[in-house]
């Protein structure tokens, strides 16, 4: 059994443990709030989007008359025979299972998808790089010509790693999603895919989360959501987070933005002929790659701020952890020096005695 001193040491070292992990919590709420605050500003943009693309379809001879079917190339459905998968996990660690569960989902839905397809990797965050490289190879690219400068080398297997996007989400920038969306819809624009699926961690409030497997393109409609597949948390893992959201003053309902949802619905959607400066061709052409890149920054920004609810969460069971040890400790080192004494007054009185 240790000693005192032992016993001593240890529960300072704890002590210490609890203020770092008490002060990593209260640094994930105040990051969580300009998380939500971010989402919050950025969702008016989206829906005024949708609003202006609902309105151009009506008015925009988009169908062809022969087969009925849209003519733009980001609707156009075909057989998912190479398809890319976008992952969008954590670049720190201290989150609980929130990257674990991220990368569940996606393992999952690449296994679900059989043998049949090709499949192209883009991880968003160092911590799915890290351990999407260790299962799959990377793919390898070489000098092309002018017209392509980069040429892709034969497939080393069905599933490949593309170059990867690290510290997006820690410094989240439209320019840098735009340039993300522009590049997904080149290659799906040029048949180089045939789908693109996106993997994140849907957040509406602590206690109202999901990981969700959502289909990028092709476009079924304007604002529809095409979710995959979903897991959602279990009701433990909701008390946790619910608790130590409570702890932190975060609250758990989600933000209400019902009444600028419905101002921006009402944007450009009156039954009037509006007069526009560009042909409504051109402007439907021009917002469509602005709608997909309104996707990935609003998927972007809910992941960051689940990231930061879960490393709040995960934080605060190590603070209520590290609680429980120093009681654990100081009952044992109490017992221990209660021992002691006990010991040295019976060598004291036995020896009194024998004298």
């Amino acid at each position: 059994m240790a000693n005192v001193l032992d016993l001593r040491r240890r529960i300072r070292s704890v002590k210490n443990t609890r203020q770092i992990t008490k002060a990593m919590k209260m640094v994930s709420a105040a990051r969580l709030r300009r998380a939500q605050e971010r989402m919050t500003a950025a969702r008016p943009y989206a829906k005024m989007i949708q609003s202006v693309l609902d309105s151009l379809m009506r008015r925009v001879d988009i169908f062809d008359e022969e087969t009925g079917n849209l003519r733009h190339p980001l609707f156009a459905v075909r057989e998912e025979k190479r398809v890319l998968l976008v992952v969008i996990s954590g670049d720190r660690g201290f989150a609980g299972a929130f990257n674990a569960n991220i990368l569940k989902s996606a393992l999952q839905f690449l296994t679900a998808a059989g043998d049949d397809k090709q499949f192209d990797i883009e991880t968003v965050g160092r911590k799915g790089r890290d351990l999407l490289r260790r299962r799959y190879p990377a793919a390898q690219f070489s000098s092309g010509d002018d017209e392509n400068p980069t040429a892709r080398q034969e497939r080393k297997g069905a599933i490949e790693l593309m170059p990867d996007h690290p510290g997006m989400l820690v410094k989240l920038e439209a320019n840098r999603v735009f340039d993300l969306a522009q590049s997904i819809i080149s290659r799906y624009v040029h048949e180089e895919i045939d789908a693109a699926y996106i993997v994140y961690n849907e957040f509406k409030s602590v206690i109202a989360q999901r990981v969700v497997v959502e289909k990028l393109l092709p476009l079924r409609e304007i604002g529809g959501q095409q979710v995959a597949g979903s897991t959602e948390p279990t009701l433990a893992e909701k008390e946790r987070a619910a608790e130590a959201a409570l702890t932190s003053g975060i609250s758990l309902e989600a933000a209400d933005t019902q009444q600028a949802d419905e101002e921006a619905k009402k944007f450009g959607t009156a039954n009037v002929d509006y007069i526009y400066e560009q042909p409504p061709e051109e402007l439907f052409n021009a917002l469509l790659p602005q709608y997909i890149a309104s996707l990935l920054f609003h998927a972007m920004t809910e992941s960051a701020a689940a990231e930061h609810a879960a490393r709040m969460t995960a934080m605060d069971s190590a603070t209520n952890n590290a609680s429980d040890m120093i009681d654990s400790l100081t009952l044992t080192m109490n017992r221990v020096r209660q021992a002691a004494i006990t010991k040295e007054i019976i060598e004291i009185v036995s020896g009194a005695a024998a004298i």
